[in-house]
């Protein structure tokens, strides 16, 4: 069951809000009233314990008093400055390890609404390059993270694992092969539009699904894992669009790949 934890924080700063309010405008008076009331029918000495009862507020109204600004400071920070993320999957190896913990800047590409996601202020869009956290076109609900390849209007094409934007072919550098549990791989530092990062390509290994020629249309991204034979991207399913954009991966902060291992900050630094 997925759950929708921004629709969930919305709810929750909006009733403990509503609460706040409504004993500021309506409970609160009944109860300086009935205090004035008490205190004026006791004389000079009123009852501590009897004033102590009507001075106190109903545990749902301290509560909620007490956690609304809490929320309330979560809701903007998440929905509009940064919002952290973990890494799920290897198809952003070797950029991104599983279990990577990342930090992704929500005000690059715009301010947008909590839940809708509606951009309501424009600063910068996407570029070629860029580590970008989107919701998947099939299901909002999860959160996918790959590399910008193409931005509206271009023509990508991938053939016999090489990627060619515009009709120019990508460079890459070749670094290493190395294996691994799943098996034989090479390593390529790949550049675009000066950005350089690495990628991973594996040998032997080859889907014709994966390949094409894709014109990007406008409002839509061409998104493609670093782990170029096994990551699930625009590939397969197609482009972005731009309403389902979450953000920038900019940082990696931690990294704690299961529960029964210590966190470490091997892998912190900069996304490139």
């Amino acid at each position: 069951m997925d759950i929708n934890f921004p629709l969930l924080l919305v709810l929750a700063v909006f009733i403990t809000g509503l609460i706040a309010l409504f004993d500021r405008l309506v409970l609160l008076p009944k109860r300086k009233a009935a205090i004035e009331s008490f205190k004026s029918s006791t004389g000079s000495e009123p009852d501590q314990d009897a004033l102590a009862k009507l001075e106190k507020e109903p545990s749902i109204i301290e509560t909620s008093k007490s956690i609304f600004p809490v929320l309330a400071l979560v809701l903007v920070l998440r929905s509009f400055l940064f919002e952290p993320f973990q890494i799920p999957s290897g198809s952003m190896i070797p950029t991104l390890q599983v279990g990577d913990f990342i930090l992704v800047n929500k005000f690059d590409y715009g301010l947008r609404l909590p839940v809708i996601g509606t951009k309501v202020v424009s600063i910068n869009e996407p570029q070629r390059g860029d580590v970008m956290v989107f919701k998947e076109p099939a299901n909002p609900n999860i959160n996918f993270i790959k590399r910008v390849i193409g931005i509206p209007g271009d023509k990508v094409r991938y053939m016999n694992k090489k990627l060619t934007i515009n009709g120019q072919p990508v460079p890459e550098k070749y670094i290493a092969e190395l294996r691994d549990e799943g098996g034989p791989y090479q390593l390529f530092e790949e550049t675009i539009d000066g950005k350089n990062h690495q990628i991973r390509k594996d040998l032997g290994l080859r889907s014709l699904r994966a390949e094409g020629v894709w014109v990007i249309p406008e409002g839509q991204y061409f998104m493609m894992g670093d782990n170029r034979d096994r990551s699930n991207d625009s590939r397969y399913w197609g482009t972005v669009p731009e309403k389902n954009i979450v953000g920038k991966a900019i940082y990696i902060w931690m990294h704690w790949p299961t529960w029964t291992q210590l966190p470490s900050f091997k892998n912190n630094g900069t996304i490139e």
